[in-house]
């Protein structure tokens, strides 16, 4: 007992980890022939409950499929709102949580516009586009987490809206708390929309200790290329990430997109 009572005492903290994955769902009202929706969602389920994230944020998903995560893995509850009416209309960046090992705080979405605050068309973009956000705690470790879609035409669109998200988070987080930053970006890793976010966060694929540089747009067999992302700041490491092609069942693909999955440490 006494030995126990020393290793504990030496004020060795416990690592508090985080573990998230950023997926592009891919839009449930598509017509995609055999890799429709309908025939992919149990893939979908068996991808989270076999990996089991504290949080993780979609894009592309309309409410019907938030509703199925929801429905088949009850230890999570979503944050988000559609884009095209600021309530239930149109895809939902949403953030999923895990109620069992995170504490939801406060949330907010915003347009990425020159309107942000209503749903609104930015610049020169092709569709609406949002960003969730949100403050959540683990373990007594206070983290934002941001979850977003940039446009996948407009370039002014990609890099004022990915400018409007960095002033945001220095807005909604004065305390410095760690920030966690996913979303499918449309750009791939060398274009100068990201120049100036590389100044302020690090990306979970080029800094984890265990990391791949696969392709994230599948595109149904079709592509491949990198243009998912994960973001962290105020970590003390991210021990891993891992573009996640792991088949489940008959599906052959579970979207467009793989998910990517990383996990930070405190």
């Amino acid at each position: 007992l006494m030995a126990a009572l020393t290793l504990t005492g030496c004020g060795q903290e416990e690592k508090v980890q985080l573990d998230v994955i950023s997926y592009n769902i891919r839009q449930g009202v598509a017509d995609d022939g055999t890799n429709s929706w309908e025939y992919r969602k149990p893939a979908t389920a068996a991808m989270l409950k076999d990996r089991h994230p504290d949080i993780f944020g979609v894009q592309e998903a309309y409410d019907f499929q938030i509703d199925y995560i929801t429905g088949n893995l009850p230890e999570y509850e979503s944050i988000g709102v559609g884009r095209d009416d600021g309530r239930q209309s149109g895809e939902h960046m949403s953030i999923f949580y895990n109620t069992a090992s995170v504490k939801m705080l406060e949330w907010g979405t915003f347009w990425l516009s020159e309107t942000p605050e209503v749903p609104s068309m930015g610049w020169d973009a092709a569709c609406r586009r949002t960003a969730t956000w949100a403050l959540l705690e683990k373990e007594g470790k206070k983290f934002y987490y941001v979850n977003t879609h940039l446009d996948h035409v407009g370039k002014e669109a990609q890099k004022n809206g990915l400018a409007l998200i960095v002033d945001r988070i220095a807005e909604i987080n004065p305390e410095g708390y760690p920030m966690v930053l996913t979303g499918d970006f449309n750009v791939t890793p060398d274009d100068p929309v990201l120049d100036d976010l590389e100044t302020k966060m690090l990306s979970a694929r080029d800094n984890a200790t265990e990391t791949d540089h696969l392709g994230t747009f599948n595109g149904w067999g079709g592509s491949d290329s990198i243009i998912d992302y994960i973001w962290y700041s105020g970590f003390a490491s991210c021990d891993d990430f891992e573009t996640v092609r792991t088949q489940y069942g008959e599906t052959p693909y579970i979207s467009d997109h793989y998910p990517i999955h990383a996990t930070l440490t405190f």
